[in-house]
């Protein structure tokens, strides 16, 4: 049986409100939920969230040189007697200006004798240093580990007698800049001393006592050409470091050119942040800013092992990295040149190497690839705008007046593809030819023409890609 109820009206009132409230909710909750379908169909097709890129390139923006800070590389302590010498001619086709070395005294057999009665040998490195300079680069010598003929126990330990490691160091600045006369040889004093030695800029086992005899030693250097003199290549960039170490030279007059660090990381943005923190450090050391270089003398997406050393993945972020820092550093040395060989016999093993072990023919990756591709780009560098949180770009004019562009695409979490659309400004009207060539292997000519001063297209690029831009005028 129905029965009527007299529903009071502030009662009423408070219902209409909530079913109000319930509405909203359920409308917000819709749209919470579309947005949701939205990512969920955006990252099926591969766009992760970020910011997409619009590039514009202003055709007639010329902004000077091309600044090449990826012309630097390094190699570590992977094989005792290492050679270039079968790579010398794909190493020097990326146009090399340094190339660092470090375990010099404990791979060469440099340093003969006991504590207090030493001396030099250069034969074996002397031939590396030949196959150095057949690249057409010059030596960046990290003077590391202790030599084993003066060292109080292992190769990271103190010398016996200091006076032996400021000789140590006077003898190889005379040797290489002196003897060999080779010009503008930098010196960095160790590697990784937070790591290997675990080195402090302070108490029983300090790094600043190691630098300031061998700050002695390269002060006594007789008879060389120009060279420069720096450290401590610290694991990445710690302000206490640089202050103990800035402070030491101001203080006690050492030698110091250049202050530098490692850096590995997924953040491409990372090492221009870096870069803009230590200029604004040395702001506080007048006695040093005018002159001191800054240099990142390792640089990679991951400092232990890791599979995308072998794949494109690496290709991508060391373009998107040196993109990044591209007119911020001068110099950043990508580590490393060639796979140490596997103890379990992979060819492949998430080693650093642009090349793989000779055991396996020397053969390049993906990474050497894509620095080949980059280096390519012209000198003339143009202005261009638009760059995304995962594509990066630089853009320059040819000698013919063509417009050419290397794009990266990295996504370190793999997701992250894009229509990326380009706009040439200030072009001429008329048909042009857009070459499209991508280190995956595939090329495209896409015919396009406008009657405007403004020319626009649009550019797939797959997850971690890279690829170079030609715009030829028919």
């Amino acid at each position: 049986m129905r029965q009527n109820y007299t529903i009071n009206p502030r009662l009423k009132q408070k219902r209409k409100a909530m079913l109000s409230f319930l509405g909203l909710l359920i409308v917000l909750t819709g749209v919470m939920a579309g947005a949701w379908q939205i990512q969920v169909v955006r990252e099926f097709f591969g766009q992760a969230s970020g910011i997409p890129a619009n590039l514009i390139v202003n055709t007639t923006a010329a902004l000077g040189p091309m600044p090449r800070p990826w012309r630097n590389l390094a190699q570590g302590g992977e094989d005792h007697n290492w050679r270039i010498a079968n790579l010398t001619g794909p190493v020097s086709t990326l146009k090399p200006e340094y190339i660092r070395l470090d375990h010099i005294y404990d791979f060469y057999d440099i340093v003969q004798g006991t504590p207090g009665n030493i001396t030099f040998d250069w034969t074996k490195f002397d031939l590396i240093i030949d196959d150095i300079l057949a690249t057409g680069a010059k030596p960046y010598i990290a003077l590391s580990y202790m030599p084993p003929a003066i060292s109080s126990g292992d190769i990271l330990a103190y010398p016996v007698h200091w006076s032996d490691w400021q000789l140590v160091v006077q003898r190889t600045i005379e040797h290489l800049s002196g003897t060999r006369r080779i010009s503008d040889v930098y010196y960095e004093v160790w590697n990784e001393p937070d790591l290997f030695g675990s080195f402090k800029y302070y108490g029983d086992k300090n790094y600043l006592t190691m630098y300031a005899y061998a700050s002695a030693g390269a002060k006594n250097a007789r008879s060389v050409l120009p060279f420069k003199l720096g450290g401590p290549a610290i694991t990445a960039l710690y302000k206490n470091w640089f202050t103990a170490w800035a402070k030491g030279c101001v203080a006690n007059n050492w030698r110091c050119d250049f202050f530098s660090w490692h850096r590995y990381s997924n953040n491409i943005e990372q090492f221009a942040e870096d870069m803009a923190l230590v200029r604004q450090w040395v702001q506080e050391f007048p006695q040093l800013e005018p002159t001191l270089e800054f240099q990142i003398t390792e640089w990679g997406h991951d400092s232990n092992n890791h599979a995308g050393y072998d794949s494109a993945y690496s290709a991508a972020h060391t373009v998107a990295g040196a993109i990044a820092m591209s007119n911020r550093v001068e110099r950043a040395f990508a580590f490393e040149i060639q796979d140490g060989k596997d103890p379990e016999g992979k060819q492949h093993w998430g080693r650093w190497g642009m090349f793989t072990h000779n055991d396996f023919g020397a053969n390049s990756k993906p990474r050497y690839q894509a620095l080949r591709m980059l280096d390519s780009i012209p000198d003339q560098r143009l202005q261009i705008t638009g760059l995304g949180s995962f594509v990066k770009a630089l853009a320059a004019r040819n000698d013919l007046g063509e417009v050419e562009l290397i794009i990266a695409n990295f996504d370190p979490k793999g997701r992250n593809s894009e229509l990326v659309p380009i706009t040439f400004t200030n072009i001429e009207p008329g048909s042009y030819t857009l070459n499209q060539e991508f280190l995956g292997g595939s090329k495209q000519n896409q015919q396009v023409a406008t009657d405007a001063a403004l020319l626009r297209v649009e550019v797939f690029m797959p997850i971690n890609e890279v690829a170079k831009l030609k715009l030829i005028r028919n």
